[in-house]
């Protein structure tokens, strides 16, 4: 059995680390290294600080040495309840990744079954991910299914 386990704010430089390897997989070109890795893992250490928080990530130690193998980051946004949702609590997965070097191990479907019972624990009862065409196969395994709804987006000027 794979032991994920609950991140902890110590974790953040290494799951800021597995990020920017999901988003260099996703892309044409490698991710730009930069400020935003540093704020990213300040928002985690704060975060992951808080026990009652919104935002969980659930991680795979590596087994041969120090750092994660993989990891996923979640959180619950509370949204305001309709005849399909009537908590409203709603769970985003923001992030799965694994470390190349430890691939087709189970260890991203470990950490997913983790937060997805750390959704069930508050509530939650929906979640949504944005699926890139490697991790669709896990997420349809898992349950998860394409939706009706449409999503735009508007990007605002930086102040």
């Amino acid at each position: 059995m794979i032991d994920a386990r609950q991140a902890v704010p110590g974790d953040a430089q290494e799951l800021m680390r597995l990020r920017k390897v999901m988003l260099d997989g996703m892309g044409d070109e490698p991710a730009p290294s930069g400020e935003w890795e540093r704020t990213g893992a300040a928002i985690l250490e704060k975060q992951l600080s808080d026990p009652d928080g919104m935002l969980a990530a659930f991680v795979v130690d590596r087994p041969d040495g120090t750092g994660l193998a993989a990891c996923v980051v979640g959180a619950v946004d509370q949204r305001l309840p309709n005849p399909r949702d009537p908590t409203g609590l709603r769970g985003y997965v923001y992030n799965v990744a694994t470390d190349p070097k430890y691939r087709l191990r189970g260890y991203s479907r470990a950490c997913l079954t983790a937060l997805i019972d750390w959704y069930a624990t508050r509530g939650v009862s929906a979640v949504d991910v944005r699926a890139s065409p490697d991790g669709e196969p896990l997420y349809a395994a898992m349950g998860f299914r394409r939706t009706d709804e449409p999503a735009m987006r508007l990007y605002l000027p930086a102040p």
